[in-house]
């Protein structure tokens, strides 16, 4: 099983590097890097800078402010930079943030994200074997570049293309498309998974003629982990109040109802936060994602004073079967 840690999106620059290099040294495979207050591409390029070994993958770039070019440009030089360490996630954000916060049109945001995806692949491919870049597709069109703006071929894979998603459609164009595919935490659930995003995945896939199995799952739990009990129940309290606000959006809550449970259920944080003290979560996690995903994001405590008891249990968390 792939472990996966994510950087707190507030995350000063100048400690970008070091919280990299500590998610190294516990053992994690992948860093998570967000867009919120800090551009992800400079994000990224401070992690891979100091670390090795660490794949650095961008959990979620906001496509449609950014032209697909500007993207390919920004994914290639950190794929070059890093050895093949890059690996570049795009997701459509919401309507309210992309008009009012980007100044960016929105339209068939499913449409609009496939077609994005499709645009990366042919810069990418043009990068690579300097062939004419020639895409017309329902949203973006890219009939030009000249050899003077492109890069040329790596000595590595072009990024691999990941997206997310909540509901049923946006899933499905995933399936078809994306090289790999994060759920949103609401959607983390193995019951979820199961019943909602898993099917949706394969139908895109089994539509698009994939003769792979689809894109690689990770699950996103945010579980809850401690050093004690006591320490648990602590942090349980503070996750309820961040439940109640998280399925405050209609689209989140209805996540519930495959559960049969609400947002006013006073056993909601059991019922879908995985959590335990740090020697008892490699078998939760066993339980509940045991052959159904390719990895799985784990919190990372600011604190590192119990680094070595989660450094134990993400080399534990690892030997979990994957899908």
């Amino acid at each position: 099983m792939q472990m996966i840690a994510s950087l707190p999106g507030r995350t000063d620059l100048r400690d970008v590097a070091a919280w990299a290099v500590r998610v190294e040294r516990l053992g994690f495979d992948v860093l998570h890097v967000p867009e919120t207050v800090h551009d992800p591409f400079v994000v990224a390029a401070l992690a891979l800078g100091a670390t090795d070994r660490l794949v650095v993958r961008t959990s979620m770039v906001v496509a449609f402010p950014r032209s697909p070019m500007v993207a390919a440009y920004g994914a290639w030089d950190l794929a070059g930079l890093s050895g093949g360490r890059f690996e570049l996630g795009v997701a459509s954000q919401v309507r309210g943030n992309i008009v009012g916060r980007f100044s960016t049109e929105w339209s068939d945001p499913v449409g609009r994200l496939g077609d994005y995806i499709d645009s990366l692949r042919a810069i990418f491919r043009s990068f690579d074997t300097g062939e004419p870049l020639n895409h017309e597709g329902p949203h973006y069109r890219f009939t030009r570049l000249q050899p003077y703006f492109n890069p040329g071929p790596l000595n590595v894979p072009a990024p691999p293309l990941w997206t997310g998603g909540v509901n049923r459609n946006m899933c499905v164009m995933a399936g078809a498309k994306a090289d790999g595919f994060v759920c949103h935490p609401t959607s983390s659930h193995p019951r979820i998974l199961a019943a909602n995003i898993l099917p949706a995945l394969a139908e895109g896939a089994s539509a698009a003629g994939r003769t792979d199995t689809g894109p690689a799952v990770v699950a996103n739990p945010q579980p809850l982990l401690a050093g004690s009990a006591a320490e648990l129940a602590i942090r349980r309290e503070d996750r309820r109040t961040e439940l109640a606000f998280l399925y405050g959006t209609p689209a989140y809550q209805r996540q519930l109802e495959v559960l049969g449970i609400s947002v006013d259920d006073p056993e909601l944080v059991d019922l879908v936060v995985p959590q335990g003290v740090y020697g008892d979560m490699p078998t939760v996690l066993a339980e509940w994602y045991s052959g159904m995903c390719a990895g799985m994001v784990l919190s990372v405590s600011a604190d590192d004073a119990q680094d070595a008891a989660l450094g134990g249990m993400v080399a534990q968390c690892a030997l979990i079967p994957a899908a």
